[in-house]
C-alpha cells in the first residue's frame, strides 16, 4: 500500500512539475517587438529569467503564475541611452554626487530595464561608480566613459586636458566590456580639438561608439559631425540654445549636412533634458526625415522635474507629435540596443533575457512641455503596469501580478 502511495504521490509531483514549466505567463496582451516583427496579440512565457516562449494560446496551467495582460501591450523594457545616475554625497556634482539620481527610483516604475550613464564617470572613478551604483541596482546599468578622467566634476576637472587619456580610456573600457558601451566628449569649453580627437581615439582602440554630447561651443554643428563616424551618436539632438547651431535653420529647413551625417549612419539621440528639446527644431525635423534615433532622456535631479519628467512622458510626446506607437515602441527597445551595441537587448526572442514592459494607454487630455516652455496637446498618454527584469516583477501598479485579498 505505501508503495502504491508513493509511486501515485511521485506520478502526480511529477506530472505538476512538468504542468508548470514556466515561472510566468503574461494572457492576452498585445504583444510589440520590434526586432522580431511582432505586432499582435500573444502570450508571454518567462522561465529562469528568460524569455521561453511568445505565441498565442499558452496554456495557463502551465505557469506558476499567470497574469492576465488583456487590453494591455507588452513589449521588451525600455532602454533610456542618455542618463546621471552616479550618485553620491558630493553637493552640486554629477560624478558621485547630488546632481545624479539613483536609477532604481525612477526607472522600473516607467518600464525601464536598462539605462547608460552618459559619461558621469571616467576611468578614474568607473570603479567607484560601478561599486557604488551599478553593482547595487535592479536596473541593468551601462555606461559611457567620459575622455575626461574624473568624469562630470565640472570646472577646472573637465577642462584638463593632460587628464583626457584615449589609452586609459580605453582601457577601461576593455576592461569593463560588457558594461562599458562608448566614450563621451563634452562640457569642454575650449577651442582645441584635441579633447574631442583623443575621445575619438579611445573609442577607436575599444571597437566602440563614441558619443557627443554637443556642450562644445567653440565647435560647430557641422565640423563636429564630419568629425563623427558610422554608429557614432550626437545627443541633444533638437536643441536651440546660444552654445550650438540647431539642425534646422531660421526656416525650419533641415540642414544639407545633418541629413549628409544621417546618411553615414551618425545616430541622432533625442537627450532631452532639461534644455536639449525643442519643438520648434524637433517638429520640423521629424516631418523632414530626421526622428530621433533613441529616447535618450537625459535623466538627472532638474531634468525629471522640467519638461522631461520621464521616458514615458517622452514616448507620450512623441506621440503627441504624429509617431506610431510602434515606433515609439521600436526607438524605446530595439533602436537603442542597436545603437550601444547590445542587441541581446531590447527584444523578446526566445532565450532573451525576459526584461518586460507592460503598458496601458490612458485616453484623455493631456499637456507636454519641451525646453522652451512650449506645450501641445495630446489625447493619449502611455503608463506602466507591469515591469519585469530579468524574470523578476519589480513594478506593479495596480496588482495585477498579486494575489486576490478574499
Amino acid at each position: 500500500m505505501k508503495k502504491i502511495l508513493v509511486v501515485l504521490f511521485s506520478v502526480v509531483f511529477l506530472n505538476t512539475s512538468f504542468a508548470q514549466q514556466f515561472d510566468i505567463v503574461l494572457k492576452n496582451g498585445h504583444v510589440i517587438d520590434p526586432k522580431n516583427n511582432v505586432d499582435a496579440v500573444a502570450d508571454v512565457a518567462v522561465k529562469d529569467g528568460k524569455i521561453a516562449r511568445v505565441s498565442k494560446g499558452i496554456d495557463a496551467t502551465s505557469a506558476k503564475k499567470v497574469i492576465d495582460a488583456t487590453g494591455l501591450y507588452v513589449t521588451p523594457g525600455f532602454i533610456d541611452i542618455h542618463t546621471h545616475v552616479f550618485v553620491g554625497s558630493t553637493p552640486e556634482t554629477f560624478a558621485n554626487g547630488s546632481l545624479s539620481v539613483s536609477p532604481d527610483d525612477f526607472t522600473l516604475r516607467n518600464g525601464v530595464t536598462t539605462v547608460v550613464d552618459a559619461g558621469t564617470s571616467g576611468w578614474r572613478n568607473f570603479p567607484l561608480f560601478k561599486d557604488q551604483v551599478i553593482d547595487k541596482s535592479k536596473t541593468r546599468i551601462l555606461a559611457f566613459l567620459n575622455i575626461a578622467g574624473a568624469g562630470m566634476r565640472g570646472s577646472p576637472l573637465e577642462q584638463d586636458m593632460n587628464d583626457m587619456d584615449a589609452y586609459m580610456t580605453s582601457l577601461t573600457a576593455k576592461k569593463y566590456p560588457d558594461v562599458v558601451v562608448g566614450v563621451k566628449i563634452g562640457h569642454f569649453e575650449g577651442s582645441d580639438w584635441a579633447p574631442f580627437d583623443r575621445a575619438l581615439e579611445a573609442a577607436r582602440l575599444s571597437g566602440k561608439p563614441l558619443f557627443v554630447e554637443c556642450h562644445l561651443p567653440q565647435f560647430s554643428l557641422e565640423d563636429q559631425l564630419k568629425k563623427m563616424r558610422t554608429g557614432d551618436i550626437i545627443t541633444h539632438s533638437f536643441e536651440k540654445v546660444d552654445e550650438r547651431m540647431p539642425v534646422v535653420d531660421e526656416q525650419g529647413n533641415l540642414r544639407p549636412f545633418v541629413m549628409e551625417a544621417k546618411k553615414r549612419g551618425v545616430l541622432f539621440d533625442l537627450g532631452h533634458g532639461g534644455a536639449g528639446f525643442w519643438y520648434s527644431v524637433a517638429m520640423p525635423a521629424m516631418k523632414q526625415g530626421l526622428p530621433p534615433n533613441t529616447f535618450g532622456t537625459d535623466l538627472h535631479r532638474f531634468s525629471m522635474n522640467a519638461g522631461m519628467k520621464d521616458m514615458l512622458n517622452v514616448m507620450s510626446k512623441y506621440m503627441a507629435m504624429g509617431m506610431k506607437l510602434k515606433d515609439v515602441i521600436q526607438t524605446a527597445t530595439w533602436n537603442a540596443a542597436r545603437a550601444i551595441k547590445h542587441e541581446d537587448l531590447g527584444n523578446l526572442t526566445e532565450g532573451a533575457v525576459a526584461d518586460i514592459a507592460v503598458i496601458r494607454i490612458r485616453d484623455g487630455k493631456f499637456g507636454f512641455v519641451d525646453a522652451g516652455g512650449n506645450s501641445i496637446e495630446g489625447k493619449q498618454k502611455l503608463e506602466a503596469e507591469l515591469t519585469l527584469r530579468a524574470g523578476n516583477i519589480v513594478w506593479d501598479l495596480n496588482g495585477i501580478s498579486a494575489k486576490k485579498f478574499n
